[in-house]
C-alpha cells in the first residue's frame, strides 16, 4: 500500500510533482526531459526502504521461507493490480475511439481525465508488480544457491563481485534494447505513414478515393513486437547459462544479486517517470482545452485573433489589448509541444522497459535454478579441475 500511495504521490496530476514537471514545459522540452528523469528517480526512495524492511523483517524471522511467504504475500494483490492496470489501456483506447468517431471535443477532455487516472492506477500497479518481483527473485536466488550448495555469497572474491557487476548492467542493457526497439519500429512506420499519406494525395488529383492502409501500421507494430524481441530474450537466458558454464555458480549467484539490486531501480524510475510525463502532457492539454473554452464563452475567435495580431504595429493600441489572448494562446501550444516530446520518451519506458525489467529479474533467476545442478557440475573451471 505505501508503494502504491507513493506511486500516487509522484506520477498523478492531482499532486505537486507532476504539476511542476507540466510547468517546466514552459521552457521547453529539455527542462521537462531533465525534471521528468530527476522525479523517477527520487520517486525510487520509497519503495526501496520498503522492499529493504520487508525483507529484513521476514528473513530475520522466518529465514528465506519468510521472503518467499512475503512474495507470495505481495502477488496475493494480484487481481486488484491486474484491475488498476487494465484501467489505463481501456480509459486511454476509449479516448481513441471518441476521436475516430468524430464525437464532440467535450467527450474527449472527459477521455483524457480517466487516462490521466488510468496513468496513474497503471504505475501502481507496476509497482506491485515491480515489489513482487524482488522479493520473487531473491527467494529464487536463495533457491539456486541451495541447489548448487553454497553457503554464502562473497562479494569480496573476484568472480562473485565481477558477476555482480555484469548483472547489474544487465537491466541497463535489456532497456536499451527494449527501447531501441520501439524507437526502430516508430521510425519506420512514421516513413510508412508519410509514403502512405503522398500516395493518397496523388490518388485524390486523380479524383480517386483514399483509404489509409491501417493494416500496414499494424503489420508494422507487431513483427517488430515479434522480431525485435528475441535478442532481449536471448539475453536474459543466455548470461546466466553463460556466466555459469564458464565461470561457475559463483559467477551466477553474483549476477543474479547484481539484476535483482539493479533491475528494481531502474524499473521503479522507469514506469514512475514514465507515467508522470504522460500525466504533464494531459495536465497541459487540459489547461489548453479550458483556455479555449473560456475564449469561446468570451466570443473570441483565436484563428482570426492571431492572423489580426500578426498584421497590427507595435504601437496600436489594439495589438496590446490582444496581446494576452494570442500570447497565452502561443505559450500553451509551445508547452503542449515540450510536454509530447516528454511523453514520447516516456511511454516506451513506462510500457516497454520498465514492466519488461520484472521478467528480467525473475526469469534469469529461474533458469538459473532450474540449470543449477548442471552449471555446478559441467562449468568450465571444474572440468579443468579434473
Amino acid at each position: 500500500m505505501i508503494i502504491g500511495f507513493t506511486t500516487e504521490y509522484y506520477t498523478s496530476n492531482a499532486y505537486s510533482p507532476t504539476l511542476l514537471l507540466a510547468e517546466s514545459c514552459e521552457m521547453g522540452p529539455a527542462p521537462n526531459v531533465m525534471q521528468g528523469l530527476a522525479l523517477g528517480y527520487i520517486s525510487t526512495i520509497i519503495p526501496i526502504l520498503c522492499l529493504a524492511a520487508t525483507i529484513g523483517f521476514s528473513f530475520t524471522y522466518a529465514g528465506l521461507y519468510g521472503i518467499a511467504i512475503a512474495a507470495l504475500g505481495m502477488l496475493g494483490s494480484l487481481p486488484v493490480a491486474l484491475a488498476i492496470d487494465g484501467y489505463g489501456p481501456i480509459s486511454d483506447n476509449a479516448g481513441g475511439i471518441a476521436e475516430m468517431s468524430g464525437l464532440p471535443s467535450t467527450i474527449r477532455d472527459k477521455t483524457d481525465a480517466l487516462d490521466a487516472a488510468g496513468n496513474t492506477t497503471a504505475a501502481i500497479g507496476k509497482g506491485f508488480a515491480i515489489g513482487s518481483a524482488a522479493l520473487v527473485g531473491l527467494a529464487l536466488f536463495g533457491a539456486f544457491i541451495t541447489r548448487v550448495q553454497e553457503e554464502r555469497v562473497d562479494i569480496l572474491q573476484p568472480v562473485q563481485f565481477c558477476g555482480l557487476l555484469i548483472g547489474a548492467m544487465l537491466p541497463y542493457a535489456f532497456s536499451a534494447m527494449t527501447m531501441k526497439a520501439v524507437g526502430d519500429a516508430a521510425n519506420k512506420m512514421m516513413r510508412f505513414i508519410i509514403e502512405d499519406f503522398e500516395a493518397g494525395q496523388e490518388a485524390i488529383k486523380r479524383g480517386e478515393i483514399y483509404y489509409p492502409d491501417y493494416d500496414g501500421c499494424i503489420k508494422i507494430s507487431t513483427d517488430a513486437s515479434l522480431e525485435r524481441m528475441i535478442a532481449p530474450g536471448a539475453l536474459v537466458l543466455g548470461s546466466p547459462l553463460l556466466a555459469g558454464f564458464l565461470f561457475g555458480p559463483q559467477a551466477v549467484a553474483g549476477l543474479l544479486a547484481g539484476a535483482i539490486v539493479s533491475g528494481v531501480q531502474v524499473a521503479i524510475s522507469a514506469s514512475n517517470t514514465g507515467g508522470a510525463w504522460d500525466n504533464a502532457k494531459k495536465e497541459v492539454e487540459k489547461r489548453r482545452s479550458q483556455f479555449k473554452a473560456d475564449a469561446a464563452s468570451q466570443g473570441i475567435d483565436l484563428v482570426a485573433l492571431k492572423e489580426e495580431y500578426a498584421g497590427l504595429k507595435d504601437d496600436e493600441p489594439r495589438k496590446a489589448e490582444i496581446a494576452q489572448w494570442v500570447l497565452q494562446d502561443a505559450k500553451l501550444k509551445e508547452m503542449h509541444v515540450a510536454a509530447v516530446v516528454g511523453d514520447t520518451v516516456g511511454d516506451p519506458l513506462k510500457d516497454t522497459s520498465g514492466p519488461a525489467i520484472n521478467i528480467l529479474i525473475k526469469l534469469s533467476a529461474i533458469t538459473s535454478l532450474v540449470f543449477g545442478s548442471y552449471i555446478k557440475k559441467y562449468n568450465v573451471v571444474a572440468l579443468s579441475a579434473k
